[in-house]
């Protein structure tokens, strides 16, 4: 246990764990990588989960920092734009970008995942191990105890970092001992997986897009995987007539998905299986403070902040928070009392940018993007840009593909909104008073 005392402990060895080893290490930390999951290099994943993700530039430029960001990329499907499928009537493409050359990309999630533990594995003072589920901290020591296969265990760490995820065990012990307060806020809406396979070995759909069906109160989305297949997730009410809970009989599904996902049962033969067997997940923000205890315990990605998946970012988000401790970091000396505090003062504000985003964009995507409203706006969004090239950028592309700080994305928009809308008002007065000269002269 003495040499443990000198580690920094990483509490789960999913993607930002892997991803803040590899920061660690670089530093000349030694880092024991904790993760309650035997080893995922050497298993399937399990049935509906989720096989894939959206990596955008915030993503890519952590990779970036550790060099891993080319290997990663070798095997991602570049989507340029949205493909809406409507319940009537052949698709249409909307790009991301005013270029249409700019693209989010779908990754394998369990190959991302397992480039970063081979990464971290691969480094200097890292140590990982597997099948230990972390069910005691105490904060004031960050000694922790873990149940593993051998029975109890206990490890103590100079600073204990929990990257477990929504449903954190840090938090959670962090929580029992009054140090922080938390609320969780649940959508009536749960999540539900489906696969399309290849058809004749080949993509059953354009693999350059990222796939829509929207239904107002409901949608479905695709993305498209290395193997040439695709992971649909339905977006549906938990309750209700047209919900999870109201399909049952294979009947009931076929009738359902015939009538309003029409295209979709020719190409996806396992549906009715896939929709019986493949659980239904549950979606939510959640909020907890502060981040950070006594500079010795601290929260980072969805362990801190979880948001809903609709902006593609939890990843990305998460990702960013890593790049931003290092930072803070270098500015403090390497002293984790007061680099972990400047470090929920940076990000706090952004992660609640992205929650309130997020939340937004699942109605703008289920209930708006097959309006003729929508696509107009979206067409004088674009020409805008092409106008004011630099000025005037879209929110998805301040999200998307730059590292412009979530909250300063919103002030930015706003303001943008509040131009074109002054803009508009006085081309409107200009008209309106150019038709009333017009009719005095007439007249």
């Amino acid at each position: 246990m003495t040499g443990e005392r000198d580690e920094i402990a990483v509490v789960g060895a999913g993607l930002a764990g892997c991803l803040l080893a590899c920061f660690l290490a670089r530093r000349g930390h030694q880092v024991a990588l904790y993760e309650r999951r035997p080893d995922p290099r050497s298993g399937a994943p399990e049935r509906g989960r989720s096989i894939n993700l959206a990596l955008s530039e915030r993503g890519l430029d952590a990779l970036r920092r550790i060099g891993l960001a080319e290997q990663v990329m070798a095997d991602a499907l570049p989507m340029r734009g949205r493909m809406i499928h409507p319940v009537a009537g052949a698709p249409g493409f909307q790009s991301y970008s005013v270029s249409g050359g700019r693209a989010i990309n779908s990754i394998s999630r369990g190959a991302l995942n397992n480039a970063l533990l081979e990464a971290a594995a691969k480094l200097p003072g890292v140590r990982i191990a597997f099948e230990h589920r972390l069910v005691g901290l105490d904060p004031a020591t960050a000694t922790m105890t873990f149940e593993t296969p051998g029975g109890t265990v206990t490890a103590g760490a100079r600073v204990v970092l929990g990257t477990d995820g929504a449903g954190s065990a840090v938090r959670g012990q962090l929580l029992a001992h009054g140090l922080v307060t938390e609320s969780v806020d649940f959508l009536d809406y749960g999540y539900k997986e489906l696969t399309i396979p290849p058809l004749g070995g080949d993509f059953a759909l354009d693999p350059g897009a990222l796939h829509i069906w929207p239904r107002g109160t409901s949608m479905m989305i695709a993305l498209p995987n290395p193997d040439r297949s695709f992971t649909c997730t339905l977006f549906w009410p938990t309750h209700g007539t047209a919900s999870f809970a109201s399909l049952g009989s294979a009947a009931a599904i076929e009738r359902h998905f015939a009538q309003h996902y029409p295209d979709l049962p020719p190409i996806a033969p396992n549906l009715v299986d896939d929709y019986q067997h493949n659980p239904v997940g549950v979606l939510g923000t959640v909020r907890c403070d502060p981040w950070q205890v006594d500079g010795r315990v601290a929260l980072l990605g969805d362990a801190a902040h979880a948001i809903v998946p609709f902006y593609g970012q939890g990843a990305n988000c998460a990702f960013e928070d890593v790049v931003e401790l290092d930072r803070c970091l270098d500015e403090c000396a390497g002293d984790w009392s007061a680099a972990l505090p400047l470090f929920q003062r940076r990000r706090q504000d952004n992660a609640e940018a992205i929650a309130r985003m997020a939340l937004a964009n699942f109605v703008e995507m289920r209930d708006k993007v097959a309006s003729p409203v929508f696509r107009t706006r979206k067409r004088v969004e674009h020409a805008l840009e092409r106008a004011l090239p630099g000025r005037y950028v879209s929110q998805y592309e301040l999200v998307s593909f730059s590292t412009v700080p979530y909250a300063q994305v919103r002030r930015r928009v706003r303001q943008q909104y509040q131009v074109v809308g002054l803009a508009a008002a006085g081309l409107a007065a200009v008209v309106g008073a150019a038709v009333a000269l017009g009719l005095r002269r007439r007249g």
